[in-house]
C-alpha cells in the first residue's frame, strides 16, 4: 500500500515537473518571439526613411513583388537600379530580413573600406558544409589571421610557377576547339569551364584530374552538382533548415556529394603530406642529398608549410578548407570572364583585330609558349579583360551583413541588415563610364582611367576583403585568351537580350556562349 502511494506521489510530481518544464519552454519561446518582433519593429521604424523598391508588407516585406525565377529576379533587380539610379540606395525586405542595395561609387566605398563591416552575407552559411570556415566564409580574427598567412602565397613570383600548368591546359583547349574550325556555331562555355577546372585543380592541389579529357569524372561531377545545389538552396527558404533539407532527395544527394568532395581533397592532402615527409626523412638520412620530385609546386605545398605569427602550422582541416575554397572560387569566376571576353571579341571585330595585332607583335607567327615577360606586354588584352569584367563582372552582386549600425548617404542602416553591392549596376554608372553599354577597352588606358573614382569599378571587390586571387585570375585569363586568339578568329552573332543573364553567385548566360572559329594562319615552328 505504501509502495502504491509512493508511486502515485511520484507520478503526480512528474506531471507537475512536466507541466512546469512546458510552461518554462513556452515562456522562453514567447520571450524569443517577442524579442524578434520588437527587433523587427525597431528596424522597420529606423529604416523607414530609406527609399524603397515599392510597398512592403509586415513580415512578408517585398516578397510578393519579387520574381521567383533567379534569372527574372536578377533582371528585375537591375531594372530597379536603372530606374532609381538617381537615388543613393534602395531598401528591400525579404520577409523580415532587411536588405539595402548599393550601386554608386561613394556609397560602395563606405562599406568596402570599413575594417569593421567584413562579415559576409548570412547566405554564405550554405557554403560552410563544403568549404568550412576558410578565407571566403570566415570572419573576425580567424579571417584576419588566415588572410595574413595566405597573402604571400599569391606573390607574383610564386604565381610564375603556375604558368606551365596554364600553358599546358590552354593548349589542350585549343586542340579540342580544332574540330569546330569552319563549322557551325557551338557553345564554348563548357569547354572553357573544364579548362579552368583543370588549371585550378593542378595549381591548388598538384593533381591532374584531366577534366578536359574526362568531363565525366566523379570529382568533376560532384563539384558542379554541389555548386548547383547550393545556388538552389539559397533561393528556397523552405530548404534552409538542415534537418528538413535532409528529408528531401536533394538533401541526401548533398550529403553524398560532400563525402565525395572531402574524401578526394583529404586523400590528396594526406598523399602530398606523406611525400613531403618522406623527402625530409631522405634528406636527413642522406645529408647533402637533395631529393627530386616530378611533382609541380602547388598551392597545397605552400599551405603545408605556412605558419602563423606564433609559428603554428595549419591543421589538416584548415588546409582542406582553403583547398576546397580555391577549388570553388578559382574556376567558375575565371571561366565566366574568359567566356564573356570571347563573346565580346566575337561581337566587336574591330577590337579583336587590335588584340590580334598585339599578339602578332609579341609572338609573331611562332608557337612559343608565353612567358611572364610576354604576358606583361599584352597591355591591350588586359584592357579587354578589364572592360569585359566591367560589363559582365563574374560576381554580379555580393553582400555584407552589418555587425553594427551604419550610416550611408545620410541614412541610418540597422545592424544585421544585408547590404547588397551590385557591381553589374555600379559599373554602368554613366558618370564614370560614358556610353556604359558600349564595349570600349580603351577606357582602361592609364590616361583614360586617371581621376576615375577608385570604387566605381570593383570586379574583385575592394578594401580589406578584396579577392586574394585576382592576379592569378588575370594571369590565367591572359594565357587562355592569348592561346586561343593566336590560333583562331572568333565570331559571335548573339544579341545581349538573347543571352538570358542569370546572376546567382556567378554571372552566367542561361543560353550559353555560341561562337564560330576560323583558323588565323598555319602553325609554324
Amino acid at each position: 500500500m505504501i509502495a502504491l502511494w509512493l508511486w502515485l506521489l511520484g507520478q503526480k510530481l512528474l506531471l507537475w515537473g512536466t507541466a512546469s518544464a512546458l510552461s518554462l519552454a513556452g515562456a522562453a519561446l514567447l520571450l524569443t518571439v517577442t524579442q524578434m518582433v520588437a527587433s523587427y519593429a525597431r528596424k522597420w521604424q529606423q529604416m523607414r526613411p530609406i527609399p524603397s523598391f515599392g510597398p512592403a508588407y509586415p513580415l512578408v516585406g517585398h516578397a510578393l513583388l519579387m520574381k521567383p525565377n533567379s534569372a527574372d529576379f536578377f533582371q528585375q533587380l537591375i531594372q530597379y537600379t536603372e530606374e532609381f539610379r538617381h537615388l543613393p540606395l534602395l531598401k528591400l525586405w525579404i520577409g523580415p530580413v532587411p536588405m539595402v542595395t548599393v550601386y554608386n561609387a561613394e556609397n560602395v566605398e563606405v562599406i568596402l573600406t570599413s575594417s569593421k563591416q567584413i562579415d559576409k552575407s548570412s547566405m554564405y552559411k550554405f557554403l560552410e558544409p563544403w568549404l568550412g570556415l576558410g578565407l571566403l566564409t570566415s570572419t573576425g580574427n580567424k579571417w584576419r589571421s588566415r588572410r595574413k598567412m595566405l597573402t604571400p602565397a599569391f606573390h607574383f613570383t610564386i604565381l610564375e610557377d603556375f604558368l606551365d600548368v596554364m600553358n599546358e591546359q590552354a593548349n589542350i583547349l585549343v586542340n579540342k576547339l580544332e574540330k569546330h574550325v569552319d563549322q557551325e556555331a557551338f557553345n564554348c562555355f563548357f569547354y572553357i569551364t573544364l579548362c579552368a577546372l583543370d588549371i585550378i585543380c593542378e595549381t591548388a592541389m598538384g593533381e591532374n584530374i584531366g577534366a578536359q579529357s574526362n568531363g565525366d569524372s566523379e570529382y568533376v561531377r560532384a563539384v558542379y552538382r554541389m555548386s548547383d545545389m547550393i545556388h538552389r538552396r539559397m533561393k528556397m527558404p523552405w530548404l534552409w533548415l538542415d534537418l528538413w533539407y535532409l528529408m528531401f532527395k536533394e538533401g541526401r544527394e548533398h550529403r553524398r556529394g560532400l563525402t565525395i568532395l572531402h574524401t578526394f581533397t583529404n586523400g590528396v592532402i594526406a598523399k602530398r603530406a606523406n611525400e613531403i615527409k618522406a623527402n625530409e626523412e631522405c634528406t636527413y638520412t642522406h645529408k647533402g642529398h637533395v631529393p627530386t620530385t616530378n611533382k609541380r609546386k602547388a598551392f597545397l605545398d605552400l599551405l603545408l608549410s605556412v605558419t602563423d605569427e606564433e609559428g603554428n602550422k595549419l591543421s589538416h582541416e584548415d588546409i582542406r578548407e582553403e583547398v576546397d575554397t580555391f577549388m570553388f572560387e578559382g574556376h567558375d569566376t575565371t571561366a565566366a570572364a574568359i567566356n564573356w571576353s570571347l563573346y565580346l571579341l566575337g561581337s566587336y571585330p574591330e577590337v579583336q583585330k587590335k588584340v590580334h595585332n598585339e599578339l602578332d607583335e609579341v609572338f609573331g607567327k611562332s608557337n612559343l609558349l608565353p612567358t611572364l615577360e610576354d604576358l606583361k606586354k599584352l597591355k591591350y588584352l588586359e584592357c579587354v579583360i578589364k572592360e569585359t569584367l566591367r560589363l559582365f563582372p563574374s560576381v554580379p552582386l555580393f553582400a555584407r551583413n552589418l555587425n553594427e549600425d551604419c550610416e550611408v548617404a545620410g541614412y541610418r542602416i540597422s545592424k544585421d541588415t544585408e547590404v547588397v553591392i551590385i557591381p553589374y549596376a555600379l559599373h554602368r554608372d554613366p558618370k564614370h563610364f560614358p556610353d556604359p553599354e558600349e564595349f570600349q577597352p580603351e577606357r582602361f588606358f592609364p590616361e583614360n582611367a586617371q581621376g576615375r573614382h577608385p570604387y566605381s569599378y570593383v570586379p574583385f571587390s575592394a578594401g580589406p576583403r578584396n579577392c586574394i586571387g585576382q592576379k592569378f585570375a588575370i594571369m590565367e585569363e591572359k594565357v587562355i585568351l592569348a592561346c586561343v586568339l593566336r590560333q583562331f578568329w572568333v565570331e559571335c552573332t548573339q544579341k545581349r537580350e538573347d543571352l538570358g543573364l542569370s546572376g546567382d553567385l556567378i554571372l552566367r548566360p542561361n543560353k550559353g556562349i555560341w561562337i564560330k572559329v576560323k583558323r588565323r594562319h598555319m602553325k609554324e615552328s
